[in-house]
């Protein structure tokens, strides 16, 4: 299995921005259209006081273009789907106040219909509030922004958690695999029909951890009817630094690992870590060898 989608982290979050102008997406859009990605998930169309467009909802500094329109229109031009993140405050449900949280978001979900909800494109919605665990009021916060957005424009929902593995939480921290299935249990049975896929992200517990906690979460989906995407990170967070592009070796065990059972394989995040355009010189060579890769697995 191919990589079939991608997201985009123009917020410039954790990771430097590539300044990117129209005609850079256009050439990288038309990539996707190449190589088979059809999904494009903005992972944040707001955090803090940044925003993608300049929005009258939350006040937000420096917002020149509208990214979400080129995102769009570029998207409708070579058949990408377009998945909106909503609104990460970095603030009110970090400190407990998840009403204040959800009470933003749904003038901002109300605002990005306005803006863009007539566009074929409007694939879908992410929510973009990341969690390991059954953490406080997280369900709360699914269950309010996943109907909301479904009432506002009836498209599919996405959350993309991650594992509470021993790459990001130390010692007392990290959980088993049966900590983690129960509480994803539990989130499960308390959210029907606020989101509708659930692709984890792969890189905060160890490679050979990897294939069981597909499985189970895999087998967790199908009870509860969501569908199970992988979102395997193509950056590294085995090295000092934050964050180079992944070695080829690992990303390719993490390929082979998520194709056994996930329905569609996204990665975060294409254009820094993967893509011939982007500003880092190993991400045009971990592109090469994954065109190499995906043309042996074809043949």
């Amino acid at each position: 299995m191919r990589i079939t989608g991608t997201f985009l982290d123009e917020i410039t979050h954790d990771i430097p921005s590539q300044n990117w102008d129209y005609e850079d997406w256009r050439r990288e859009f038309a990539l996707y259209r190449e190589i088979g990605i059809d999904t494009a998930i903005v992972i944040r169309a707001g955090y803090q006081d940044k925003c993608i467009y300049p929005s009258r909802v939350i006040e937000v500094l420096h917002t020149y273009d509208d990214l979400g329109r080129w995102f769009l229109d570029l998207g409708e031009e070579y058949g990408v789907g377009i998945w909106f993140g909503l609104y990460d405050s970095g603030r009110h449900w970090l400190r407990g106040a998840w009403w204040r949280e959800v009470e933003v978001n749904l003038a901002f979900i109300d605002e990005l219909v306005e803006r863009y909800g007539s566009s074929p494109a409007f694939a879908g919605w992410y929510i973009c509030h990341e969690t390991s665990r059954n953490d406080v009021n997280i369900v709360d916060i699914f269950n309010a922004l996943g109907r909301r957005c479904r009432e506002a424009l009836d498209r599919p929902v996405l959350i993309s958690p991650f594992p509470q593995g021993a790459k990001q939480f130390g010692g007392s921290q990290v959980f088993s695999l049966g900590e983690s299935m129960d509480h994803w249990r539990h989130i499960f049975e308390h959210t029907s029909g606020a989101f509708d896929v659930c692709a984890f992200q792969d890189g905060q517990i160890h490679y050979e951890e990897l294939p069981a906690f597909h499985e189970a979460i895999a087998a967790l989906g199908r009870q509860h009817g969501v569908r199970i995407w992988s979102n395997v990170e193509s950056f590294d967070r085995d090295m000092p630094i934050k964050f180079p592009p992944a070695d080829w070796r690992r990303l390719r065990f993490k390929l082979e690992a998520a194709a056994r059972v996930a329905e569609k394989i996204v990665t975060f995040e294409f254009p820094h870590f993967m893509s011939p355009h982007s500003c880092y010189p190993a991400a045009h060579n971990l592109y090469r060898r994954y065109r190499e890769w995906a043309a042996d697995v074809s043949d």
